[in-house]
C-alpha cells in the first residue's frame, strides 16, 4: 500500500494584468487541496478613466502593494516562509511589466527561504483550478473564456494540453469590454453588458453568429462587434432601451456562438478520452461568471452526457490561489524552475497547435 503524500504548502503570486494577488494553498493529494488564504487587490479604479488596462499603471500598482499582500496572505494562512514547500509566480502570458514584478518577488522569496521556485503559466493555472475547487483530475475538456483568451482544450494532465479551438480575432471577454465601451458603459464591460441585457429584447436587433456550424472549431468575435457598432450608428442617439436591447442581442449572439463551438469541440475531443471515462467540461476565465452563458452550457452538457464544473466566480477571475495550486501540482511532479526563468508575455498551453487560418497573435 502506497504511503500518503506529504502535504505541500505553496505561496502563489499573480501579477499578469490588472489584479495583484497572493495566496497560500495546501495540496493534500491528487485533486485534493485547501485554500489557506487568498487576497486580491483590483486595479479597476486606476484603469477605469481610460476604459481599459494601461500596462505602465498596472506594473506600478503591482509594485506598490505586492509586498503587503504577500505578508497578509502568509499571516492569514498562519505560515511563515520556512513553512512553505515552494513559491509560485505567474510567468506568462500577460503584460511584461506586471509579470516581471511578480517573478522578481517570487524568486527573491524563494532564494531567501531556500525553497523551490515555480514559474506558472497563467492559462495552466486556470485549467487546473477545478482540481482545487471540485476535486476533478484530468482528463477533461476545458473552455477558457477571458478578456485575453478564448480557447477549447483537452486537459490531458498537468503540463499536457491539446488545443482544439481558438479565436481568430477578439477574445470573448475583449468583445464584451469593447461593446460596453462602444455603448458608453463602464469598465470592466462584461458585468455591465450582462446587467443591461437582463432588461433588453434580444430579438430587436438582428446580429450575426460568426463561425456557427463550421467544421473548424474556432471562434470569431470581430464581425459581431462590428455589427453592434453598425446597429448603434443606425439608431443615432441611444436611449436606455436601445442600449439594453443591443446588450441583450449581443449577449444572445455570444451565447449561441459559445454553445455551437463547444459542441464542435466535444465532437473533436471524443477520441482523447479513454473508454468509459466520465466526461467533464470545465469553464475558466472571467466570462464564466455570465449567467446566460453558464445556463446554456448546463443545458448542453446535460444533452451530451457531460458534467459541468465551473469554479466560484472569485476563482474564475485572476487570483493567487490558482497560481499556488498550479505550483503545488507541478511541485508534486518535480517540475520546478530555475531562478533564471524569464517572463513570457506570450506562452501558449499547446505550442504545437496549428495556427488557425486568419488568426492573429491572440490565437
Amino acid at each position: 500500500m502506497n504511503a500518503p503524500e506529504a502535504p505541500r504548502v505553496v505561496l502563489g503570486i499573480e501579477t499578469s494584468c490588472d489584479e495583484t494577488a497572493a495566496a497560500v494553498v495546501v495540496r493534500e493529494g491528487p485533486a485534493r487541496g485547501r485554500i489557506l488564504s487568498n487576497i486580491v487587490r483590483s486595479q479597476i479604479d486606476e484603469h477605469s478613466p481610460y476604459g481599459g488596462v494601461v500596462p505602465e499603471i498596472a506594473a506600478r500598482a503591482h509594485v506598490e502593494c505586492l509586498d503587503a499582500l504577500v505578508e497578509a496572505a502568509l499571516e492569514q494562512a498562519g505560515v511563515g516562509l520556512r513553512d512553505l514547500s515552494g513559491i509560485a509566480a505567474t510567468a506568462g502570458p500577460g503584460l511584461n511589466g506586471g509579470l516581471v514584478v511578480g517573478l522578481v518577488t517570487g524568486k527573491a522569496l524563494a532564494m531567501a527561504a531556500g525553497r523551490p521556485f515555480l514559474a506558472i503559466n497563467h492559462l495552466e493555472a486556470h485549467a487546473l483550478t477545478v482540481g482545487l475547487t471540485d476535486g476533478i483530475a484530468p482528463p477533461y475538456l476545458m473552455l477558457l473564456v477571458s478578456g485575453g483568451h478564448t480557447q477549447t482544450l483537452v486537459v490531458e494532465d498537468v503540463g499536457r494540453y491539446t488545443r482544439i479551438g481558438t479565436t481568430v480575432d477578439d477574445a470573448i471577454g475583449e468583445a464584451f469590454d469593447k461593446t460596453a465601451k462602444l455603448l458608453g458603459l463602464g469598465y470592466p464591460g462584461g458585468p455591465e453588458v450582462e446587467r443591461r441585457a437582463r432588461d433588453g429584447d434580444p430579438a430587436r436587433f438582428p446580429l450575426p453568429r460568426p463561425m456557427l456550424g463550421r467544421a473548424e472549431p474556432h471562434f470569431s468575435l470581430a464581425g459581431l462587434k462590428t455589427a453592434v457598432r453598425q446597429r448603434a450608428e443606425a439608431v443615432g442617439t441611444l436611449t436606455d432601451r436601445d442600449v439594453a436591447d443591443l446588450c441583450a442581442a449581443f449577449e444572445a449572439a455570444v451565447c449561441d456562438i459559445v454553445i455551437d463551438r463547444v459542441a464542435r469541440a466535444m465532437d473533436l475531443a471524443e477520441g482523447a478520452f479513454p473508454p468509459n471515462t466520465p466526461r467533464c467540461l470545465t469553464v475558466a476565465g472571467g466570462v464564466a461568471a455570465n449567467k446566460r452563458i453558464s445556463g446554456a452550457l448546463s443545458a448542453l452538457v446535460d444533452k451530451r452526457g457531460y458534467r459541468l464544473a465551473v469554479p466560484p466566480s472569485s476563482l474564475c477571475t485572476d487570483n493567487g490561489a490558482m497560481i499556488a495550486w498550479a505550483g503545488a501540482e507541478r511541485l508534486a511532479r518535480g517540475l520546478v524552475d530555475g531562478l533564471d526563468f524569464a517572463a513570457k508575455p506570450r506562452w501558449p498551453l499547446d505550442p504545437n497547435a496549428p495556427a488557425a487560418i486568419g488568426a492573429g497573435v491572440k490565437a
